[in-house]
Formats: C-alpha cells, sequence, structure tokens
C-alpha cells in the first residue's frame, strides 16, 4: 500500500499546498509581488538544480525529487502570469462585438508571452534530461501544461461553471475571454483524452514488472492526470469546487450581496449626483429584492461600443439583467441611457452639477465580473 499511497498522497497535499500558496499571493497588493516573484523565481532555479542533480537518480527519492523540482517550475509559470509579470500584449478586456476566431486571437495575445515562456522552459528542462533515466520532472511539468491549456480552452469555448472569482483583481480583463454555456465540443475530447493517459499511467505504475522508481514515479503522474479530469469535471457540474480554495482566496477582494442598506445608499448617491435630471433610478418594493450592480465606467466612453453594449444586455449575454441605467461621458457630450427588456434607449444629459460616470444594474444571476469589463472596454480610444 505505502508503495501506491504515499506517492499519491505526496501529488495531493504538494499539488494542493502550491494552489492555494499561489491563489493567496496572487491576492495580495500589488506592492507584495516584487517580493514574490524574486521568491518564486529562486525556488524555480533551485527546481532546475534540482532537476539536474535528480536527472541520473532511479531511487524512489529520485523520483519525489524530480516530481517536487517538475510542479515547482510550473509554479513559477503561473505566478508569474497571475502576477501579471509574463502575460501578452493586451492586457484590456475584450470587447462586447468581437467574437468566433478574432476574439481566439485577442484571448492569445494576452498570454501569448506566458506561453512563449512555457515552451522555453520545456526547452530547457528536455535538455537538462536528455538521454537521463530519470525524466519524471520534465513529464510532470507537461502533464501540469496539458492541464493549464486544456482548462483555458474550455473556458474560452464555454462551460457552465467559470470560476472567474478566483483570477486576481488585476487580471479581471481575462474573464471578458471566458463563455458560460452549458458544454462546449471541446470538454468530450479533453476529458477523454485525459481519461486514456490516466488509465495508461496507472497500468504502467501497478504493472508486475515496474520497478519502486517506475512505480512512484507512474503513480504521481496518474494522479495528476485525475487530478485534471476532476477540475475539468467541476468545471460543469453544479459541484462548488471554490471550497477547496478558501483560504487561499481570503485575501482577494470579496464581492457580497447587496443589502437594503446597499441600496438606499446607491440611491441617495444618485440623488446627489443626478439631482433633478428624468434620470430613471432602480425601482423599489419587489425590484430592491433583485441583484444590484453598479460601477463608475471609464471617463470617456465610445458611443459607438457603448450601443453594442447595451444591446448585447438587452439580448441576455450578461445573465437575466432587468434594468440598466446610467449616465456617461462621450467625446461629444454626457449622455444618459435605459436598458429593459424590451428597449435600450440612449439620450443627452445635461448635468445640472459635476457628476461622475455611474451605472447601475438590476436583475437575478449577472454575470458582473464580465459585465464590469464590459464596460471598461467602453473606453474612448486615445
Amino acid at each position: 500500500m505505502a508503495t501506491y499511497g504515499l506517492p499519491i498522497l505526496f501529488t495531493l497535499v504538494l499539488w494542493w499546498v502550491s494552489t492555494v500558496v499561489i491563489l493567496y499571493l496572487d491576492g495580495l497588493h500589488k506592492r507584495t509581488f516584487v517580493w514574490s516573484l524574486a521568491g518564486a523565481s529562486l525556488l524555480m532555479a533551485v527546481s532546475l538544480w534540482g532537476l539536474h542533480a535528480s536527472a541520473t537518480d532511479t531511487s524512489v527519492n529520485g523520483a519525489y525529487c524530480a516530481f517536487a523540482c517538475g510542479l515547482t517550475a510550473w509554479g513559477w509559470q503561473i505566478t508569474t502570469f497571475y502576477m501579471g509579470a509574463i502575460t501578452g500584449p493586451r492586457r484590456t478586456p475584450c470587447e462586447p462585438d468581437c467574437k468566433g476566431f478574432a476574439k481566439f486571437v485577442e484571448a492569445v495575445r494576452t498570454c501569448i508571452h506566458h506561453e512563449l515562456a512555457i515552451i522555453a522552459m520545456a526547452v530547457a528542462m528536455v535538455a537538462i534530461c536528455w538521454k537521463q533515466p530519470n525524466q519524471l520532472g520534465l513529464w510532470t511539468f507537461i502533464v501540469l501544461w496539458w492541464m493549464h491549456t486544456s482548462a483555458k480552452l474550455n473556458v474560452f469555448f464555454g462551460v457552465p461553471n467559470l470560476s472567474e472569482e478566483l483570477v486576481p483583481h488585476h487580471m479581471r480583463y481575462l474573464v471578458s475571454f471566458m463563455g458560460r454555456r452549458p458544454m462546449n465540443m471541446f470538454f468530450p475530447l479533453s476529458v477523454t483524452a485525459s481519461t486514456i493517459c490516466a488509465v495508461n499511467l496507472t497500468t504502467k505504475a501497478i504493472a508486475p514488472g515496474a520497478t519502486p522508481f517506475e512505480a512512484t514515479g507512474y503513480a504521481m503522474l496518474a494522479t495528476l492526470m485525475v487530478l485534471a479530469i476532476v477540475e475539468h469535471w467541476f468545471l460543469v457540474t453544479p459541484f462548488d469546487a471554490n471550497a477547496l480554495w478558501q483560504w487561499g482566496v481570503k485575501s482577494a477582494p470579496e464581492t457580497a450581496k447587496p443589502t437594503r442598506q446597499t441600496l438606499d445608499m446607491q440611491h441617495a448617491r444618485e440623488d446627489a449626483e443626478l439631482g433633478d435630471s428624468d434620470y430613471l433610478r432602480p425601482a423599489s418594493g419587489e425590484a430592491a429584492l433583485m441583484d444590484t450592480w453598479s460601477a463608475a465606467p471609464p471617463s470617456i466612453c465610445d458611443d459607438a461600443i457603448l450601443t453594442r453594449l447595451l444591446d448585447a444586455i438587452r439580448a441576455g449575454a450578461f445573465g437575466d439583467i432587468r434594468s440598466v441605467k446610467g449616465v456617461v461621458k462621450t467625446r461629444a457630450d454626457w449622455v444618459q441611457f435605459e436598458v429593459d427588456r424590451h428597449r435600450a434607449k440612449i439620450a443627452p444629459f445635461a448635468p445640472k452639477q459635476k457628476v461622475d460616470p455611474l451605472v447601475i444594474a438590476l436583475g437575478r444571476r449577472m454575470d458582473r465580473v464580465r459585465l464590469q469589463a464590459a464596460f471598461e472596454a467602453c473606453a474612448a480610444a486615445g
């Protein structure tokens, strides 16, 4: 039992602890990132040295060392990406009307430098392990690469559970490239491929002629593949998998469900900012029991992008939104807008006093993160 139980337990603990630590550090203030990145880079350098030192070691201890080094090297890739250090040339939300292959291209632009860094790391690890008997660290890195890439493609093509609340606040523009759908065609293919790999690795681990090194190594790789399969099913099942990372994400800003007091405060803010204008405020009574969302749009909005966004809201692209009302400034002048299930209306607005851009939405099951990203994408160019 120890032959397989200890490697499985080691994999589960190391994978969970490393994920929680990365989530926690990503959720801290940006001023801490320089220290986190320095520490992660030091660990990455140590992992590459450890990979070289264990490349000729085919003992059980050599398997544990190589596996830990491969996972640590991957941790550096994830840390640098979600802290915004190595991402891509695009760091803004996707425009509401960007779809299909164009959206895929823009999504790639958000992470292309990250993907190139992964390839460079993989090449370095191949060089370190070239023709050596212990290549477990390299294969650990490759399995984790597959897990991450497959998950990213699935949330791009669309799944019910995006877990967007795990994305750090400074990287929330990534959520605008995610899709919420009951299923996508890539999901069964990715799960099937992962399952075949998991079965093959398990077979090698329990093979009668497997050495202790092979049994340990294959058991850890098989466990990683099973974790990949479980994570993929979390994307399409109603189970709240985010509870697994509760400790890690507690540092991130929390979005609490607004209370009636919050609604009253928002209404008071509107009264103070909008004076006697005919800007329609959210209704009281039954509407007050709905979810509410408010945000400050960009200081100058592009009126064409705003119009397309309002049409997308009315079409249900951001959930069951009953009404959206707001005031924004375009290059020409201030405008007020109102959207409900029947129409989207934009009209000139002449504030009687200094006001700030404001948008408020009422509804149920609103996709708040994507809605926020969409309004941020309304900013007028240059």
